[in-house]
């Protein structure tokens, strides 16, 4: 089976081609799925960038001013022919024809979507209503949803998978917030979680790496990029994560705070002399690495004013960002009684060995040791398996994961056919 994975992130589009044979259904290792074409673009809302790749010709990278998530959705359409040179336009057709799937990454699904789903107009009204809980995700989430109802829709089934499904069998004592529970219960309030997919698929990789079953395995999950997240895992399941009810919560973020005392939000609401709304939009879009650097979300950027120009406000960021993150990995380290290793994905977790460094630093009570020169090799070029980052004495192991998000959403886009008549 072809399947088009379509994962929008609130400036970014990345999409693959992919294809799957029946024995994926049994959860063979992802990277054993055959990639057909696959790409991102990046910088969505101004100058931005578009990388298309196939294992047969080099990556092709262009460059285009984009408004928004539709424009780049139409973008990487009409440029997927492009792939090399003297392509005929006819076999961009012939790709997109042979396409018998689509699998959109949503961000929330709350209780009312526990698994994957087929979409269908009432699956698309519930998506969108609740896609007011994670406004950074929406507009990519929007343009994406119109996907499904183009000439696309009667051809192909389009699966929602949902980034909170992997945390819906938190424990009570994980998901509960200490509010009045008749509000909560009237409301549907509880922690949810996100980044479920990435976690999901790191968790896999580092099984099939080590050759452990999931029975019995404790795992510290670090997904650190523009949103951050970690997972505590036990036997497979997740139980518990920073990220709530919204995924305002938890660590520092690239335009998000993470954890605040909530009285803030109606404090800066009278001072300012806003509705409480702005000032959660001002949570959302101008906190984090942001708001703390005053300069960028990008901890590239960050790293750079730090390192190079000794700028104070760019090292407090850094310290605040692994100040969070430690203590994230304490808290679980206690909520799980301990852990077999911890696992950095993402943009930063992948690529930043000095953020690595800094979370992990101060942590030899606990095992966890990192070996400079593994951490430093670890990075800088796309990783195709799991490499370990921790001395080989370390107590408490560490490794560089890579997250294979489309290749996980393109695997329960197949499930959730294989359950439902008539696809």
């Amino acid at each position: 089976m072809r399947i088009l994975v379509l994962n929008s992130g609130s400036s970014s589009i990345k999409f693959k081609i992919l294809e799957l044979s029946a024995q994926q259904l049994e959860r063979v290792h992802t990277n054993n799925i055959r990639s057909l074409v696959s790409g991102e673009v990046k910088g969505i809302g101004g100058l931005s960038s578009l990388e298309l790749r196939t294992k047969e010709c080099a990556p092709c990278i262009l460059e285009c001013f984009l408004s928004n998530h539709d424009e780049a959705l139409q973008w990487i359409f009409e440029n997927l022919g492009d792939l090399a040179p003297g392509t005929p336009s006819h076999e961009l057709y012939g790709l997109l024809a042979s396409v018998e799937a689509v699998g959109l990454r949503v961000v929330h699904g709350a209780d009312v979507f526990p698994a994957a789903v087929v979409m269908d107009d009432a699956v698309v009204g519930e998506i969108k209503r609740l896609s007011e809980l994670s406004p950074l995700h929406t507009p990519g989430l929007l343009a994406a949803l119109r996907l499904a109802g183009s000439d696309l829709r009667p051809k192909v089934p389009i699966v929602a998978v949902f980034d909170t499904a992997f945390h819906q069998g938190l424990p009570p004592r994980a998901r509960t917030y200490a509010i009045p529970q008749e509000l909560a219960a009237r409301h549907g309030i509880r922690r949810f979680g996100f980044h479920g997919i990435a976690h999901a698929s790191v968790l896999e990789q580092y099984l099939a790496h080590t050759g452990r079953p999931p029975e019995g395995v404790r795992v510290i999950s670090l997904h650190l990029g523009s949103g951050c997240s970690v997972a505590a895992i036990s036997s497979g399941k997740s139980i518990d994560t920073s990220m709530g009810f919204t995924p305002l919560e938890g660590l520092v973020m690239g335009t998000r705070c993470g954890d605040l005392d909530p009285a803030i939000v109606g404090y800066l609401a009278q001072c300012e002399g806003v509705d409480e709304g702005e000032v959660v939009r001002w949570l959302n879009e101008r906190s984090g690495l942001l708001g703390l650097s005053n300069r960028s979300s990008d901890m590239r950027t960050v790293l750079r004013a730090a390192d190079q120009e000794r700028d104070p406000q760019g090292m407090l960021a850094i310290d605040v960002f692994c100040h969070r993150a430690k203590k994230y990995i304490g808290a679980y380290l206690a909520a799980l009684g301990g852990a077999d290793a911890v696992l950095f994905s993402g943009g930063i977790g992948e690529n930043a060995p000095e953020i690595r460094t800094r979370i992990s630093d101060g942590m030899e009570w606990c095992g966890l040791i990192l070996d400079p020169a593994r951490n430093e090799s670890a990075s800088g070029r796309p990783l195709a398996k799991p490499v370990q980052i921790s001395t080989d004495h370390a107590g408490l192991s560490a490794f560089v994961v890579p997250a294979e998000e489309e290749n996980w959403i393109a695997q329960e886009t197949m499930r959730c056919l294989a359950r439902v008549p008539n696809h």
